[in-house]
This record gives C-alpha cells, sequence and structure tokens, in this order.
C-alpha cells in the first residue's frame, strides 16, 4: 500500500464510522481524496511509515481498531490515531483473536448477575441493563455485535430510545457488526448453554 492508498484508507474508515450515509464495504473501501490533499497534510509523515511497515492487512486492522477502541469514533482525529493507535491495536487483538472465550466469558457474567428477559429490557428514558455494563467495560464491542447478530436487539433500542448517548453507541454497534463476520449457530449454542446453566 502506497502512502497515499494508506491516507485514502484512514480516511474510509472515518467515513464509515462517522457518516450514517457512507459504506466502507459498498465503496470498497475507496475514497476521493487527491494527491494533492494529501502533500498538504502536515501529518503525511505517519501515512508515509505506516505504509512501510505494515501489510495492507495490517493498516486495514489498525485502523478499525482505532475507531473501535477510541471513546467516539464519530469524533476521532488523525492526531489520536498517532497517539494512541498502537494501544488501541493492541487492545482490539487480544479481544478479537478471543473472540468465541470474550464472548462466553461475557456473557456468563452478566446472565449470573442478571435474568435474561431483565437485559433487553427498554423503556423510553432509561438504558437498558445490557447498555450500562457495556458502558461499565463489563460487555465488549465485540459482544454487543455478536448479540445483535443472534436478537437484532439494535433495531428495537433505536425505536425506544431517544437518547444521544445511545444513537453513539448504537452508530458504533451498526458500523463494526460487518466488520464481525461470524457463523452465529456456535455463538447461539453458548448463549442457550450458558442459559441453560443458570
Amino acid at each position: 500500500m502506497t502512502p497515499i492508498d494508506c491516507y485514502k484508507t484512514y480516511l474510509a474508515f472515518k467515513n464509515h464510522f462517522s457518516k450514517e450515509s457512507f459504506d466502507y464495504f459498498k465503496y470498497n473501501g475507496k475514497t476521493r481524496a487527491t494527491p494533492e490533499s494529501f502533500y498538504k497534510r502536515n501529518d503525511r509523515y505517519f501515512f508515509e511509515k505506516m505504509s512501510r511497515q505494515k501489510s495492507d492487512d495490517e493498516i486495514k486492522n489498525y485502523f478499525l481498531a482505532s475507531f473501535i477502541e477510541c471513546d467516539d469514533s464519530q469524533k476521532i482525529w488523525i492526531r489520536e490515531i498517532i497517539n494512541c493507535g498502537d494501544q488501541y491495536y493492541d487492545q482490539w487483538s487480544k479481544r478479537t483473536q478471543s473472540l468465541s472465550y470474550n464472548f462466553k466469558q461475557e456473557i456468563n457474567s452478566l446472565f449470573t448477575e442478571f435474568d435474561f428477559k431483565d437485559v433487553f429490557v427498554c423503556k423510553m428514558g432509561n438504558h437498558p441493563i445490557l447498555l450500562k455494563q457495556h458502558i461499565i467495560n463489563k460487555v465488549s464491542i465485540e459482544t454487543m455485535v455478536i448479540l445483535d447478530h443472534i436478537f437484532n436487539y439494535v433495531q428495537k433500542f433505536d425505536v425506544n430510545l431517544i437518547d444521544p448517548i445511545w444513537e453513539s453507541y448504537s452508530m458504533k454497534i451498526k458500523k463494526y457488526k460487518p466488520f464481525i463476520n461470524i457463523d452465529v449457530v456456535p455463538y447461539k449454542k453458548i448463549l442457550k448453554e450458558t442459559l441453560t446453566n443458570d
């Protein structure tokens, strides 16, 4: 990947996670950035260095991790990625390399503490238990996405929660979901076994 392609990849992820209308997969990670706009940037050294040191897949995962790990994926800037990107990538890699194990641990903890029927209860003005557990880092963004693959709960929350906090999480979950391309059957099995053991 050339430095300009690396920059375009960054822009594609930025657009995907900050704009409702942009879909990374629909546009195949492409943007209309020009060489002129790239060479005007003071931070182009970052993209030049990254293009030399990382493979194409590593670059994509690096940017994906940065947009997932940051506090607000709609407002993150390249300066934060330059400063925190390695840390974000390490955190994200650890979780995604043990996806099913982490899912099992997190839902076991969740449904030991709360009844299944209560976790997805979404009443106007009140954050559901699932969201609260995610906010306090007891349920990872990956588990939130996997549970949406299984239950499609985000759509229901969107109807019942007119709330800027939820709107931010909702968009991140929906934008991340296509990247968590899983066979849901093993995860349904893990979930069923967890609930049966309770």
